[in-house]
Protein backbone atom coordinates (compact mmCIF):
# COMPACT_ATOMS: atom_id res chain seq x y z
CA UNK A 1 0.00 0.00 0.00
CA UNK A 2 1.56 3.59 -1.38
CA UNK A 3 1.85 6.16 1.55
CA UNK A 4 -0.85 8.22 1.35
CA UNK A 5 -1.30 12.20 3.35
CA UNK A 6 -5.15 12.90 3.63
CA UNK A 7 -6.03 10.49 0.91
CA UNK A 8 -2.98 11.96 -1.27
CA UNK A 9 -0.62 9.28 -2.22
CA UNK A 10 3.19 10.72 -1.32
CA UNK A 11 5.18 10.82 -4.89
CA UNK A 12 8.18 8.72 -4.86
CA UNK A 13 10.23 11.26 -6.67
CA UNK A 14 9.37 13.72 -3.89
CA UNK A 15 11.05 11.52 -1.18
CA UNK A 16 14.02 11.16 -3.44
CA UNK A 17 14.23 13.98 -3.96
CA UNK A 18 14.50 15.18 -0.29
CA UNK A 19 16.97 12.42 0.32
CA UNK A 20 18.94 13.72 -2.70
CA UNK A 21 19.06 17.37 -0.65
CA UNK A 22 19.70 15.52 3.07
CA UNK A 23 22.29 12.82 1.81
CA UNK A 24 25.70 14.91 2.04
CA UNK A 25 25.01 15.94 5.24
CA UNK A 26 23.65 12.94 6.73
CA UNK A 27 26.90 10.97 5.67
CA UNK A 28 29.26 13.78 7.36
CA UNK A 29 27.02 13.67 10.53
CA UNK A 30 27.50 9.66 10.94
CA UNK A 31 31.83 9.43 9.83
CA UNK A 32 32.18 5.69 10.01
CA UNK A 33 28.51 4.36 10.09
CA UNK A 34 27.63 1.84 7.90
CA UNK A 35 26.97 3.19 4.61
CA UNK A 36 23.22 0.87 4.36
CA UNK A 37 22.18 2.48 7.97
CA UNK A 38 23.10 5.68 6.71
CA UNK A 39 20.70 5.35 3.26
CA UNK A 40 17.77 3.57 5.77
CA UNK A 41 17.93 6.49 8.50
CA UNK A 42 18.23 9.03 5.45
CA UNK A 43 15.00 7.34 3.67
CA UNK A 44 12.91 7.26 7.02
CA UNK A 45 14.00 11.24 7.63
CA UNK A 46 13.19 11.86 3.65
CA UNK A 47 9.89 10.69 4.08
CA UNK A 48 9.06 12.43 7.28
CA UNK A 49 10.11 15.97 5.18
CA UNK A 50 8.16 14.61 2.14
CA UNK A 51 5.09 14.57 4.63
CA UNK A 52 5.59 18.01 5.71
CA UNK A 53 5.75 19.40 2.45
CA UNK A 54 2.41 17.78 1.36
CA UNK A 55 1.02 18.84 4.44
CA UNK A 56 1.82 22.49 3.92
CA UNK A 57 1.09 22.33 0.24
CA UNK A 58 -2.26 20.87 0.80
CA UNK A 59 -3.31 23.65 4.14
CA UNK A 60 -2.19 26.26 1.33
CA UNK A 61 -3.77 25.27 -1.78
CA UNK A 62 -7.15 25.02 0.59
CA UNK A 63 -7.19 28.78 1.53
CA UNK A 64 -9.69 30.40 -0.56
CA UNK A 65 -8.46 33.74 -0.44
CA UNK A 66 -6.86 34.23 -4.15
CA UNK A 67 -3.32 35.72 -4.27
CA UNK A 68 -3.58 39.00 -5.78
CA UNK A 69 -2.03 38.55 -9.75
CA UNK A 70 0.45 41.70 -9.06
CA UNK A 71 2.12 39.92 -5.88
CA UNK A 72 3.05 37.04 -8.37
CA UNK A 73 4.52 39.53 -11.09
CA UNK A 74 6.18 41.23 -8.28
CA UNK A 75 7.83 37.67 -7.36
CA UNK A 76 8.80 36.85 -10.79
CA UNK A 77 10.45 39.88 -11.69
CA UNK A 78 12.23 39.45 -8.18
CA UNK A 79 13.65 36.30 -9.34
CA UNK A 80 14.13 38.15 -12.67
CA UNK A 81 13.18 35.01 -15.04
CA UNK A 82 13.29 35.28 -18.43
CA UNK A 83 10.58 32.80 -19.62
CA UNK A 84 7.74 32.88 -17.37
CA UNK A 85 5.94 29.44 -18.06
CA UNK A 86 2.80 27.96 -16.17
CA UNK A 87 4.13 26.05 -14.10
CA UNK A 88 6.97 28.34 -12.50
CA UNK A 89 4.12 30.82 -11.87
CA UNK A 90 2.25 28.28 -10.11
CA UNK A 91 4.97 27.53 -8.10
CA UNK A 92 5.60 31.26 -7.05
CA UNK A 93 1.87 31.21 -6.03
CA UNK A 94 2.32 28.04 -3.82
CA UNK A 95 5.36 29.65 -2.15
CA UNK A 96 3.46 32.78 -1.35
CA UNK A 97 0.52 30.60 0.14
CA UNK A 98 2.33 28.58 1.69
CA UNK A 99 4.43 32.21 3.30
CA UNK A 100 0.79 33.87 3.72
CA UNK A 101 0.09 30.54 6.24
CA UNK A 102 2.72 30.34 7.96
CA UNK A 103 2.69 34.40 8.81
CA UNK A 104 -0.93 33.99 9.77
CA UNK A 105 0.03 31.02 11.97
CA UNK A 106 3.05 32.78 13.86
CA UNK A 107 0.98 36.07 14.38
CA UNK A 108 2.84 39.30 14.01
CA UNK A 109 6.80 39.17 14.35
CA UNK A 110 8.11 42.33 15.15
CA UNK A 111 11.76 43.59 15.31
CA UNK A 112 13.93 42.03 18.10
CA UNK A 113 14.96 44.27 20.64
CA UNK A 114 18.30 45.64 21.51
CA UNK A 115 17.97 43.73 24.44
CA UNK A 116 17.76 40.50 22.74
CA UNK A 117 20.15 41.45 19.50
CA UNK A 118 23.08 42.41 22.28
CA UNK A 119 22.06 39.18 24.17
CA UNK A 120 22.90 36.70 21.06
CA UNK A 121 25.95 38.55 20.22
CA UNK A 122 27.39 38.03 23.78
CA UNK A 123 26.60 34.28 23.42
CA UNK A 124 27.82 33.67 19.85
CA UNK A 125 30.83 36.37 20.13
CA UNK A 126 33.24 33.98 18.96
CA UNK A 127 31.46 33.12 15.79
CA UNK A 128 31.61 37.05 14.53
CA UNK A 129 34.83 37.52 12.55
CA UNK A 130 35.39 40.01 9.77
CA UNK A 131 37.50 37.81 7.50
CA UNK A 132 41.26 39.06 6.27
CA UNK A 133 40.67 41.41 3.40
CA UNK A 134 42.88 43.88 1.05
CA UNK A 135 41.82 47.24 -0.21
CA UNK A 136 42.24 46.35 -4.45
CA UNK A 137 43.04 47.48 -7.37
CA UNK A 138 42.43 45.88 -11.20
CA UNK A 139 43.07 46.47 -14.44
CA UNK A 140 41.27 43.92 -16.53
CA UNK A 141 41.61 43.33 -20.52
CA UNK A 142 38.64 40.76 -21.87
CA UNK A 143 38.91 38.44 -24.89
CA UNK A 144 36.82 36.27 -26.26
CA UNK A 145 33.08 36.73 -28.00
CA UNK A 146 35.07 38.65 -31.06
CA UNK A 147 38.04 39.97 -29.03
CA UNK A 148 41.34 38.96 -30.03
CA UNK A 149 43.67 37.09 -26.99
CA UNK A 150 46.61 38.43 -28.17
CA UNK A 151 45.16 42.06 -28.71
CA UNK A 152 44.21 41.76 -25.19
CA UNK A 153 47.79 40.12 -23.92
CA UNK A 154 49.28 43.05 -25.95
CA UNK A 155 47.53 45.76 -24.30
CA UNK A 156 48.28 44.75 -20.42
CA UNK A 157 51.57 44.29 -21.29
CA UNK A 158 51.99 47.84 -22.18
CA UNK A 159 49.65 49.05 -18.71
CA UNK A 160 52.19 46.71 -17.04
CA UNK A 161 55.27 48.24 -18.55
CA UNK A 162 53.82 51.65 -17.74
CA UNK A 163 53.35 50.56 -13.89
CA UNK A 164 56.57 49.38 -13.84
CA UNK A 165 57.91 52.64 -14.85
CA UNK A 166 56.43 54.25 -12.04
CA UNK A 167 52.80 55.34 -13.57
CA UNK A 168 50.15 55.69 -10.89
CA UNK A 169 48.22 52.56 -11.11
CA UNK A 170 44.62 54.74 -10.82
CA UNK A 171 45.68 56.62 -13.91
CA UNK A 172 47.07 53.70 -15.83
CA UNK A 173 43.59 51.75 -14.77
CA UNK A 174 41.37 54.80 -15.76
CA UNK A 175 43.59 54.91 -19.13
CA UNK A 176 43.67 50.56 -20.01
CA UNK A 177 41.51 48.86 -18.67
CA UNK A 178 38.47 47.69 -19.66
CA UNK A 179 36.61 48.51 -16.39
CA UNK A 180 38.14 52.09 -15.50
CA UNK A 181 35.68 52.78 -13.23
CA UNK A 182 37.47 54.44 -9.47
CA UNK A 183 40.82 53.87 -11.34
CA UNK A 184 40.44 50.56 -10.81
CA UNK A 185 39.84 50.58 -6.97
CA UNK A 186 37.40 47.51 -6.00
CA UNK A 187 37.50 48.38 -2.56
CA UNK A 188 38.25 46.23 -0.06
CA UNK A 189 38.09 42.50 -0.66
CA UNK A 190 37.69 39.74 1.84
CA UNK A 191 39.97 36.54 1.00
CA UNK A 192 38.20 33.95 -0.97
CA UNK A 193 35.37 36.01 -2.69
CA UNK A 194 37.58 37.10 -6.35
CA UNK A 195 38.66 33.75 -8.29
CA UNK A 196 41.21 31.76 -7.22
CA UNK A 197 44.02 32.85 -9.35
CA UNK A 198 43.22 36.91 -7.98
CA UNK A 199 42.63 35.48 -4.62
CA UNK A 200 46.42 34.07 -4.62
CA UNK A 201 47.52 36.55 -6.12
CA UNK A 202 45.76 39.60 -3.53
CA UNK A 203 46.81 37.55 -0.60
CA UNK A 204 50.27 37.15 -1.83
CA UNK A 205 51.31 41.10 -1.84
CA UNK A 206 51.75 43.24 0.40
CA UNK A 207 50.12 46.88 0.13
CA UNK A 208 51.91 49.04 -2.23
CA UNK A 209 52.73 45.83 -4.25
CA UNK A 210 51.70 45.26 -7.92
CA UNK A 211 51.41 41.42 -9.68
CA UNK A 212 52.56 40.53 -12.70
CA UNK A 213 50.24 39.56 -15.69
CA UNK A 214 47.31 37.04 -14.16
CA UNK A 215 45.66 35.23 -16.99
CA UNK A 216 41.96 33.98 -16.16
CA UNK A 217 39.67 32.30 -17.95
CA UNK A 218 38.56 34.83 -20.34
CA UNK A 219 40.85 37.58 -19.56
CA UNK A 220 44.29 38.90 -18.21
CA UNK A 221 44.63 40.74 -15.04
CA UNK A 222 47.18 43.02 -13.16
CA UNK A 223 46.32 43.64 -9.41
CA UNK A 224 47.31 45.54 -6.76
CA UNK A 225 46.76 46.00 -2.97
CA UNK A 226 46.57 49.31 -1.38
CA UNK A 227 46.18 48.12 1.81
CA UNK A 228 45.82 44.88 4.37
CA UNK A 229 43.47 43.98 7.70
CA UNK A 230 43.49 40.51 9.70
CA UNK A 231 41.03 38.57 10.50
CA UNK A 232 39.50 40.18 13.38
CA UNK A 233 36.49 39.69 16.18
CA UNK A 234 33.82 41.76 14.27
CA UNK A 235 31.84 44.44 16.09
CA UNK A 236 28.42 44.45 17.40
CA UNK A 237 27.71 47.57 14.70
CA UNK A 238 28.97 45.42 12.18
CA UNK A 239 26.83 42.34 12.81
CA UNK A 240 24.00 43.73 14.70
CA UNK A 241 21.53 43.81 11.17
CA UNK A 242 22.56 40.28 10.38
CA UNK A 243 21.74 39.13 14.41
CA UNK A 244 18.60 40.69 13.54
CA UNK A 245 18.03 39.12 9.95
CA UNK A 246 18.60 35.36 11.99
CA UNK A 247 16.69 36.16 15.49
CA UNK A 248 13.59 37.01 12.70
CA UNK A 249 14.74 34.06 10.82
CA UNK A 250 14.70 31.55 14.07
CA UNK A 251 11.29 32.90 15.16
CA UNK A 252 9.76 32.77 11.53
CA UNK A 253 11.30 29.33 11.93
CA UNK A 254 9.85 28.20 15.26
CA UNK A 255 6.00 29.10 13.77
CA UNK A 256 6.75 26.80 10.69
CA UNK A 257 7.20 23.95 13.08
CA UNK A 258 4.35 24.52 15.45
CA UNK A 259 2.48 24.93 12.22
CA UNK A 260 3.40 21.62 10.97
CA UNK A 261 2.92 19.91 14.18
CA UNK A 262 -0.78 21.34 13.79
CA UNK A 263 -0.61 20.08 10.67
CA UNK A 264 0.48 16.66 11.46
CA UNK A 265 -1.87 16.46 14.34
CA UNK A 266 -5.41 16.41 12.13
CA UNK A 267 -4.01 14.43 9.57
CA UNK A 268 -4.55 10.75 8.23
CA UNK A 269 -1.14 9.48 7.05
CA UNK A 270 -1.79 5.84 5.80
CA UNK A 271 1.67 4.46 6.08
CA UNK A 272 2.96 1.46 3.89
Amino acid sequence: MPLKVNGATLDDALIREEANLMRPHLFRSMPGTDPRQVETRLREWAVENAIEKVLLRQAALADPEPVPPEQIEEALRRIAASVQGDAQRSEIELRIRIDRLVTRHAGRIGAPKLKEISEYYRKHREKFVMPERARVGHIVKNFGEGVDEAAALEAIKSAEAELRGGANFAEVAARSSDHPENGGDLGWIPRGQLAPELDRAIFGLQPGQASAIIRGANAFHIVAVFGREPERPATFDEVRDSIERTLVAEKRQRAMERLVDSLRAHAVIERE
